[in-house]
This record gives C-alpha cells, sequence and structure tokens, in this order.
C-alpha cells in the first residue's frame, strides 16, 4: 500500500486489477504489478476522484479524459517493453500513463500541448518521485524535438511509441523516430470509427496489425 493511502484505494485498486485486467487476459506481470502499485486516484481531480477505479475513461479536465483501466493496460502490454526501452509518449495528459511506462522504460520521453495539463502531470509524478520521464510541451505528432540527451549511447530514435490521442493517420514523423526493431501502439481513425495499431519496424519496412476497435480524444496537430 502506498504512504498515505486509505484502505479503500487499496480494495478498489486490486478489484480493478483482478476483474479489468487479469479477468480480461492481460498476462504479463510486470503491467500488472505497476498497475498494481500506482495510486491511480492521484492523478485525477478531485471532483472525479471517486471514479478513478471504474471501467471507463474519466474526464481530468480540459476536454480530456485519462483512458480506462484495461486499454492503458493493453496499449502497454502490446509494445513489449525492456527494461533498457527508450520510450516516447505522445499525450502526457495527467501523467498516469507515462508513470506505468516510467516503471517499466528505462527512459520515457513525453509530450504534452496543453500546458496546464502538462504542469499536473509534473507535479504528480514529482511527488511520487518519478524521476526517469524528460517531459516537452508542444506538437506530439512532431515527434521529439531535440536529441535525447539521456541516452547517448542509444540509437537517436525510439524503441517504443505510445500515442494516447487519435490521429487520422499515423505521423510520418514518429514513424521515422521509430527504432529498427521498435513497436508503435497508436490510435488511427475518425470520430467513432478508430482502430488501436500495432505498428513494428523491421528493416525498415512497417508492418501494421489492429488490436482492437476504440475511442480516443483527437490528436491535435499544427
Amino acid at each position: 500500500m502506498p504512504e498515505n493511502e486509505s484502505v479503500s484505494d487499496t480494495l478498489q485498486r486490486d478489484f480493478m486489477v483482478a476483474q479489468q485486467i487479469r479477468h480480461r487476459g492481460i498476462s504479463h506481470e510486470n503491467v500488472i504489478q505497476a498497475m498494481t502499485q500506482l495510486p491511480r486516484h492521484l492523478f485525477i481531480p478531485s471532483r472525479h476522484r471517486d471514479e478513478a477505479y471504474l471501467d471507463q475513461p474519466v474526464s481530468i479536465g480540459h476536454n480530456q479524459t485519462i483512458s480506462q483501466p484495461y486499454i492503458v493496460a493493453l496499449m502497454t502490454e502490446k509494445l513489449l517493453i525492456e527494461p533498457n526501452s527508450i520510450v516516447l509518449e505522445i499525450g502526457t495528459g495527467c501523467g498516469y500513463q507515462s508513470a506505468i511506462l516510467a516503471r517499466l522504460a528505462k527512459k520515457v520521453y513525453t509530450i504534452e500541448r496543453l500546458e496546464p495539463l502538462a504542469q499536473m502531470a509534473r507535479k504528480i509524478l514529482g511527488d511520487l518521485n518519478i524521476t526517469n520521464i524528460e517531459y516537452h510541451l508542444g506538437d506530439g505528432a512532431q515527434g521529439w524535438p531535440r536529441p535525447l540527451s539521456a541516452a547517448p549511447d542509444h540509437p537517436p530514435g525510439f524503441d517504443r511509441i505510445l500515442v494516447t490521442a487519435a490521429a487520422e493517420s499515423v505521423p510520418a514523423e514518429l514513424i521515422e523516430q521509430l527504432n529498427e526493431n521498435g513497436k508503435m501502439v497508436i490510435p488511427v481513425g475518425p470520430g467513432s470509427d478508430q482502430q488501436l495499431l500495432l505498428l513494428e519496424k523491421k528493416n525498415q519496412q512497417i508492418r501494421e496489425s489492429t488490436i482492437c476497435y476504440c475511442r480516443f480524444v483527437r490528436l491535435i496537430s499544427e
């Protein structure tokens, strides 16, 4: 149990993991452990905090949401993050998905276009002493705008990319920044006709497969 957490919060989170995550087929123990240990309610504004562990997206303000717990787990599991992975996240939001990624990867680079959300995420993640995240305020569809200073011996791009808003098509800049043998999970499509895609790069070719149908907020780009 995290420090200063109520028994009710712990029980609700354990129930969420058992019924929404394990029961639906998520089997990677590192993903399950990250979601068991991370206090999801701390990432949600107080007026919606009683919805933190429900099987649904929750408003975080500014017409944005924190994704349904199962979708967070599914997207994370499909990335197959390794301990040395360098991960790019498009859409920091409240920072919950960022925190999950940071528990699994060596380093996370995250981009958010809405400054109030970016500030909120940095505060929460800082309070939780999650330090292997680098932040950028800007257009996520353009990818990371500068060299990866924390990984000088690493290839210049990313091993894994996770996009938490739906694009009309996969941004070319993100494909370019995906390293050889890398994986990207991204929702693509208009309105209610979105598909969650897994893209894998091998021999500089992209193999695309559909994970499921979904509904995300729009990825807004300049």
